[in-house]
């Protein structure tokens, strides 16, 4: 080998590592599944800050499935209408509706918001809840919390237990759009297993395969892992 060749090789080799430095240092490395922070749009702009903040409804309610089963589930849509079948807009908009019918001397008009728009036509439903030839179809809600395929999360145990939702998923009453807070590392998980290890309301066990209370909050691998 030349010494030119061996001199070109090795600036190659430098500028390569130099590139790397380069990019580590101008970008956010973090571990894969770790999307701190990761606050998609979603297709209809529904916010966790006026129906959990303000009008203070239970997470539960919507998010039913967490109670008996591993999965929270994205609520139906005929959950949305158990409200929204009465309430179309914003109240703002509906004292409008009526002060302008006062002054027109007529009946008030139903306003129905651009958003709850949305939610009617997910239903196969008009603006007066009348069915519609689209028929219904499922809102395509973009997932914000995704764990990797090798992990086995039972949300219903945590929640028999006492957890709060807030615990894993933050002080969603005050996201407008929900974002990722906690980065849901093994790491993260381990620790909060530890840190309520001597808490007797939160215990988590395996027994015959499936999540049981027990003696202790387990950071066994077979917990998560099987």
């Amino acid at each position: 080998m030349s010494a030119r060749s061996s001199h070109s090789r090795v600036f190659l080799a430098s500028g390569l590592v130099l590139g790397l430095a380069t990019i580590a240092v101008s970008i956010e490395w973090r571990p894969l599944n770790t999307h701190t922070g990761y606050a998609p749009e979603q297709p209809v702009a529904y916010s966790h800050r006026l129906h959990a903040g303000e009008l203070e409804i239970d997470c539960l309610y919507c998010h039913f499935g967490a109670r008996t089963s591993p999965r929270a589930g994205i609520p139906p849509t005929s959950v949305c209408m158990n409200c929204h079948a009465t309430v179309s807009s914003d109240f703002g908009s509906l004292l409008a509706e009526r002060a302008l019918a006062a002054d027109e001397d007529r009946e008030p008009r139903r306003i129905v918001s651009a958003e709850i728009r949305k939610v009617y036509a997910a239903m196969g439903l008009d603006d007066e809840l009348q069915p519609t030839d689209s028929g219904p179809h499922p809102i395509p809600w973009v997932q914000v919390h995704d764990l990797p395929d090798f992990v086995a999360f039972d949300h219903s145990v945590h929640v028999s237990r006492g957890l709060a939702c807030a615990s894993c998923h933050g002080p969603v009453q005050s996201m407008e759009r929900v974002w990722q807070e906690s980065d849901l590392s093994m790491g993260w998980c381990v620790n909060c297993h530890r840190e309520r290890a001597a808490d007797p309301r939160i215990t988590l066990t395996r027994e015959h395969g499936k999540l049981q209370p027990g003696e202790h909050v387990t950071t066994d691998c077979v917990a998560c892992h099987y």
